[in-house]
C-alpha cells in the first residue's frame, strides 16, 4: 500500500496495553468507538468518540484524515469494519483496538 508523501505508515493494530499507556502519557489517539449508542452508553473508554458503524458511511467525514485514529468496537471485528472501510477512503492512520472492549484493561466511563 502506497503512502502519501509526509504521512507516515502506522500499524493496522493497537493493544490494549499501549493504549492505555498513550492514554496515560498524555498522547492518545482520537478513539473512535463504532459500537451503538446503546453499548456505548454502557461503558466506553474515557474520551472515545461514539459514531456507530450502522452510521459510519455517513459521519464519517467528521473525523480528521491527518491524525491518528483507533477505532474501538466490542471484539474488534466491527472496528475492523471500520477500519477497511477508512482505508478505502484514503485515511492512513487507522488502528483497531485489539480484542475491543473485552481485551480493554483501562478505565471505562
Amino acid at each position: 500500500m502506497s503512502v502519501p508523501y509526509g504521512v507516515k505508515q502506522v500499524d493496522p493494530d493497537i493493544t490494549s496495553e499501549e493504549l492505555s499507556r498513550r492514554i496515560r502519557s498524555k498522547q492518545a489517539p482520537i478513539m473512535v468507538d463504532v459500537r451503538e449508542p446503546s453499548e456505548f452508553k454502557a461503558g466506553h473508554i474515557p474520551g472515545a468518540e461514539n459514531v456507530p458503524l450502522s452510521r459510519f458511511a455517513r459521519d464519517f467525514t467528521r473525523l480528521p484524515k491527518d491524525e491518528e485514529l483507533v477505532l474501538v468496537c466490542r471484539s474488534g471485528n466491527r472496528s475492523g469494519m471500520a477500519q477497511q472501510f477508512l482505508r478505502g477512503q484514503g485515511y492512513r492512520l487507522t488502528r483497531n483496538l485489539e480484542d475491543g472492549m473485552l481485551g480493554w484493561n483501562g478505565p471505562v466511563a
